[in-house]
């Protein structure tokens, strides 16, 4: 039997401040990978359609779930490329609102804890603007070659990331009252 990352691993210890992802994706990245929810594996997606990488670590935090009856995704910058299920200690910075097929998607976006590049890092104000922009383009161009739209809606700080975390718990425990 396999266990499953999205219900078995914790959150954290001092979330909503600080969780654990769960990478699927590494930055620079073209594989579009993602959780199977029934078997706790993963599997590919896809390669994407456009010549686009990722712009950071991509996963979920685990025991959460969000509208798109998914959990709720993260973006983990750092230094260096996470491999695909690894657990990843990530302070919160801000959210990326967007909206993908119609439903709100919001991206999570933290730092590596572990990673002294980027730790020192406390709120999304202050990243580059540069690189808000890329992130900004990548979600907005990723999907534009599947004949698909996702509009990137607003960029928000960490408290309100903060928010839409808790929420996500609340939603999780509504959703799947047996896994805690």
């Amino acid at each position: 039997m396999t266990t499953n990352p999205w219900h078995s691993v914790s959150p954290g210890d001092n979330v909503p401040h600080t969780v654990t992802g769960v990478i699927e994706i590494p930055k620079a990245s073209r594989a579009k990978y993602e959780l199977d929810k029934e078997s706790g594996l993963l599997k590919l997606d896809r390669v994407l359609y456009s010549s686009v990488y990722y712009p950071a670590n991509y996963g979920f935090i685990p025991q959460s779930y969000c509208e798109d009856h998914d959990p709720l995704d993260i973006l983990i910058l750092s230094q260096i490329e996470c491999v695909p299920m690894c657990l990843v200690e990530a302070k919160v910075i801000g959210v990326m609102q967007m909206i993908d097929g119609g439903e709100a998607d919001d991206k999570i976006i933290a730092v590596a804890a572990h990673d002294m590049s980027v730790n020192y890092i406390n709120d999304i104000s202050e990243l580059p603007p540069h690189f808000i922009n890329e992130m900004r383009h990548f979600f907005e161009e990723y999907k534009r070659l599947e004949n698909k739209t996702v509009q990137v809606e607003e960029f928000q700080n960490k408290e309100v990331a903060e928010r839409i975390i808790l929420d996500s718990f609340k939603m999780y425990k509504e959703y799947f009252p047996g896994q805690q």
